[in-house]
């Protein structure tokens, strides 16, 4: 029997706040444990919360960003479990009326190479709700420790449909919903510090077959690469057992990124083992049409929709674009470059081949680049008109990099401005180059255009490099229509 994989993500993402989803200590990473605190956070008897409408917000943008349907009223909800993490025996979330419902992840899939655009398809929403974090614990060989800076951080739970049925889509999915997010200016979604994380819903079940299998939950995926692998292993997992006559059972398993390999945790939970109820501290929340206005008017434009915008508009590589769109600022700076330059692909190559290598050397963000889109767009200005060479553009760009001078003093204070070169003696060159490569001569005489550049050499060693690339071409093109 042929069996399919069935696959649905829960994200959590934290929400980028200077303050706690219901009280004002701060949020951050790295402070000292158990700083970042209060009577709120530690659930001291008498404290009561306060909502945080930063959160909110955030929530709402990312709610229309991913195309959901805004609830008119959302509420609050006691989810009860003990854990040592959870100070309050209890989280406040979002159980029956969350504040996203329905909406969309557009995701690529490879395409047949790697300058081709890939197929894309969109991973339906089930529902995106809001709540607070928990602590973390940190397990040493004889105790595990309680830092509750993280506790009561917002926190977005993004709940996709059951929709996916590879690794690969799963991938897919987990690297587009970021990026939005990032985009957005909702969260770092860094995922080493904790600010993204991913929980795998995973069954098979025989071909053809409507009804979803029994469910396993995959837990500790804390690599966007680890998730496409704990699923490709899950699923293996469950084939084999199967495929020996075994029974699979609803349960939570561990994986290990480091080894490969999966555990069970527990049975897995219901709903009606958490006990909800609406917290009796904690107000509804009703969303007007002016507060979803508002927050839609922030909302960017998304990196597909800004990817096919560039295809379309700036008639640019594919690959470049792919380099270029991740980066929401990367990509602002390339769109002005294009713009004063009015030479995209040029623009897009010095900022992906160039920039980004020496952003990287040095260790820099693009923030704190000396280098700005008018120093580029002069850069492929004076090299579009033969002003300076390929060459001396690369020299001139590293010094632009350390000094943040313009190009055009630099090449004219280092003499790496091309030379003039007289007319006559152009020509003269050129025809030598000619009648010194038969070969060359014969092939382009049958329509082998790229046979030109074999008499190039010659031409710009004569010249000592400096000759205008332009008029060398044209000079040569001239000679061999009269041949």
């Amino acid at each position: 029997m042929n069996y399919e994989a069935v696959i649905g993500l829960e994200v959590h993402v934290q929400v980028r706040t200077r303050s706690k989803m219901f009280t004002r200590a701060a949020t951050g990473y790295g402070a000292p444990p158990n700083t970042l605190t209060d009577p709120v956070v530690l659930a001291l008897p008498g404290t009561l919360p306060v909502m945080n409408k930063a959160a909110l917000d955030a929530i709402i943008k990312t709610g229309l960003m991913l195309g959901c349907t805004i609830a008119p009223v959302c509420k609050w909800d006691r989810k009860n479990y003990f854990y040592a993490d959870s100070p309050k025996n209890y989280q406040i979330s979002q159980y029956d009326q969350p504040i996203c419902l329905g909406g969309a992840v557009e995701i690529e899939l490879p395409g047949p190479a790697r300058n081709v655009m890939g197929g894309h398809k969109t991973i339906p929403l089930t529902r995106i709700h809001l709540e607070e974090d928990v602590g973390k614990l940190n397990h040493g060989t004889n105790a595990s420790l309680i830092d509750l800076n993280r506790a009561g951080t917002p926190l977005m739970e993004i709940v996709s449909e059951p929709a996916m049925h590879t690794a690969e889509e799963a991938f897919a999915y987990l690297t587009s919903l970021r990026q939005t997010i990032v985009y957005g200016g909702i969260s770092d979604c860094d995922m080493e510090k904790g600010q993204l994380r991913c929980d795998a819903n995973i069954s098979i079940r025989p071909v053809g077959e409507t009804k979803l299998g029994t469910k396993v939950e995959l837990k500790n995926l804390n690599s966007i690469s680890f998730v496409r692998d704990g699923i490709a292993h899950e699923i293996r997992r469950q084939l084999a057992v199967v495929a020996a006559g075994g029974t699979l059972v609803q349960e939570t398993r561990d994986y290990d990124g480091q080894t490969g390999a999966s555990q069970s945790l527990r049975s897995k939970e219901m709903a009606h083992d958490y006990r909800y109820f609406p917290d009796p501290d904690l107000m509804p929340v009703k969303v007007d049409e002016g507060w979803k206005q508002k927050l839609r008017a922030e909302c960017p434009e998304l990196p597909f929709d800004k990817q096919r915008r560039f295809l379309a508009d700036f008639q640019i590589p594919y690959t470049l674009t792919s380099a270029l769109v991740p980066d929401r600022a990367l990509s602002d700076f390339f769109e002005e470059t294009a713009k004063l330059s009015g030479k995209p692909q040029a623009a897009g190559n010095w900022i992906v081949n160039d920039l980004l290598r020496e952003l990287s050397a040095a260790r820099l963000e693009l923030a704190d680049s000396k280098v700005r889109p008018a120093h580029i767009a002069a850069l492929v200005r004076l090299v579009e008109a033969g002003t300076i060479l390929n060459n001396a553009a690369k020299e001139i760009f590293t010094e632009m990099f350390a000094t943040g001078e313009l190009p055009d003093p630099i090449a004219e204070k280092r003499g790496l401005k091309a030379v003039p070169t007289d007319a006559g003696e152009l020509e003269q060159w050129c025809r030598e180059s000619i009648a010194g490569n038969a070969k060359a001569l014969a092939e382009f005489k049958t329509g082998k255009d790229s046979a030109i550049n074999a008499f190039k050499g010659p031409v710009m060693k004569a010249a000592k490099g400096k000759a205008n690339p332009k008029l060398v071409d044209e000079t040569l093109r001239r000679l061999l229509a009269t041949l």
